[in-house]
């Protein structure tokens, strides 16, 4: 689509422009006309407007290269925010992002479970704290509010080591509508593992295929599915839903174990608990030699369930890559990737199309931030999915 008088046209336009700016940095008008497919004039009247509208600003002028001087013009980071709520097994996190997407404010709490009415209480109030950290004039352009929450958290009671009525309640919480009358924000709820996925495409740099899968290692782990440059999240609301993958071994009920029971890091945590550890050992790069030893046993059986995951959603979708990313700390997700690498290795994969399997790049704060940026890609991309930023070859693959 190009230049044109329409109300509809011109809306489009300014969001090609946005988006096009947003993956620059910054751009001339030259620049944007050139990279939008407008005519000058076109992109200079939309630029002027939006300049207008405080959503972009002008940088200083560029002198002393080849050519003439010009202005670079910039998303203007007060020009919108938004706020992302995650709401976890183990804790609650908010942040409010500016234009650019960098977090302004930040809140988090712990609980030793998420129980309905007072996790709830907490996100409202959080919520509402960080719309009041900003200034009164800036509040208006809060374009909305992303929650990140585990599909059908009310079922994984078990798992949890709770009392099934403890949090059936979810069955029931409509998180959306509450966190509006609280708010009076537009909201919109995601599979918490899916905003992770959308995170890494919006600001990460290892999503770089048209087609990949995506695995973030949470407190229960979880998946994100990209096919055909874009995130899809499924008719259902609930691709990539890994945790529920049955795996060969079986529980004492004669039950298939699934992959939440093999790769969830909730065990690691129950693991570092028993044997007297503080569970944030799992971010300290320096922890004691005894928490090595838990991490190595935790991660054989999350390995050979990981690739066994991989091995059978490649039997289903051909993909081109996997990330996986989560709470662990740097070198312990390397270690993991690497294992699933070589594990992957082991498996007889006639008739599979290679893969490259790489670690990705947000980390713990994946699920809170792709929330958090959701709403701003939803109100300013030209396309109502979220797409892949570049396509890149495979650097390596197995």
């Amino acid at each position: 689509m190009r230049g044109g008088d329409s109300t509809g046209l011109r809306a489009y336009n300014e969001r090609l422009m946005i988006t096009a700016i947003r993956q620059a940095g910054a751009l001339s008008k030259a620049e944007i006309a050139r990279t939008t497919g407008l005519s000058g004039q076109a992109a200079t009247v939309i630029v002027n407007s939006l300049l207008a509208e405080g959503l972009l600003v002008k940088r200083e002028k560029v002198r002393g290269r080849v050519g003439k001087p010009f202005t670079p013009i910039a998303l203007n980071p007060e020009g919108a925010y938004s706020i992302g709520v995650k709401i976890g097994r183990r804790s609650l996190e908010v942040l409010l992002v500016d234009f650019n997407g960098a977090v302004v404010a930040s809140r988090s709490t712990p609980y030793p479970a998420p129980l309905p009415a007072e996790t709830m209480a907490l996100a409202s109030g959080a919520a509402v704290e960080l719309i009041d950290s900003l200034k009164r004039r800036l509040r208006s352009r809060i374009v909305g509010l992303g929650v990140a929450i585990p599909w059908v958290l009310h079922e994984w009671s078990d798992v949890l080591g709770l009392d099934r009525e403890a949090i059936a309640a979810w069955r029931e919480t409509d998180v959306a509508a509450e966190l509006r009358s609280a708010t009076g924000l537009s909201v919109s709820v995601y599979n918490d593992a899916t905003a992770a996925c959308a995170a890494e495409m919006i600001a990460g740099d290892r999503i770089r295929h048209r087609s990949a899968l995506y695995i973030y290692l949470g407190t229960f782990v979880g998946g994100g599915v990209v096919i055909n440059g874009r995130l899809y999240r499924g008719e259902q609301v609930n691709a990539g839903a890994l945790g529920s993958m049955p795996m060969v071994a079986s529980d004492s009920d004669g039950r298939p174990r699934q992959l939440i029971h093999e790769a969830s890091v909730i065990d690691l945590e129950r693991a570092l608990a028993a044997a007297g550890f503080d569970v944030a050992e799992m971010f300290s790069p320096n922890g004691a030699p005894d928490v090595d030893e838990i991490f190595e046993a935790w991660s054989r059986r999350a390995v050979e369930g990981l690739s066994r995951a991989v091995v059978s959603a490649m039997s289903v979708v051909d993909f081109e890559e996997v990330v996986i990313d989560g709470l662990l700390r740097p070198d312990w997700c390397r270690r993991v990737v690497d294992g699933v690498t070589r594990a992957y290795r082991r498996f007889d994969c006639t008739g599979l199309s290679p893969i490259e399997i790489a670690t990705g790049s947000i980390g713990p704060q994946a699920r809170v931030l792709g929330a958090a940026l959701l709403p701003l890609i939803g109100r300013f991309s030209p396309d109502t999915d979220l797409l892949v930023k570049t396509a890149k070859s495979a650097t390596s693959v197995v």
